[in-house]
């Protein structure tokens, strides 16, 4: 699942680095004057981020696959142990 969350990031960074480039504008409205470095910036920190996401999602991929319990592929039922009538104790009679 963190591995699709990477690939979802690292496709919005390079969209982020493509519309930042040519409008600064759209990707930081917020600031007065955004320029290219500041898009640039960005996009590497959210590069960064997205390689990082992606290589723990990768090993913790390969740490589950790798600790993964085999299926038993026999289909033959274990025997239930059978129910042993348990002897009563008779009363003494003196």
């Amino acid at each position: 699942m963190l591995v699709q969350h990477a690939i979802n990031l690292g496709i919005l960074s390079i969209l982020f680095l493509v519309v930042g480039m040519f409008k600064p504008k759209w990707v930081f409205f917020f600031l007065e004057k955004p320029t290219r470095y500041h898009v640039t910036i960005g996009f590497t920190i959210l590069f960064m981020v997205f390689m990082t996401m992606y290589g723990q999602g990768r090993k913790s991929k390969e740490i589950e696959l790798k600790h993964k319990r085999p299926v038993a592929n026999s289909s033959i039922p274990v025997p239930a142990p059978a129910p042993v009538p348990v002897p009563v104790p008779k009363p003494d009679k003196k």
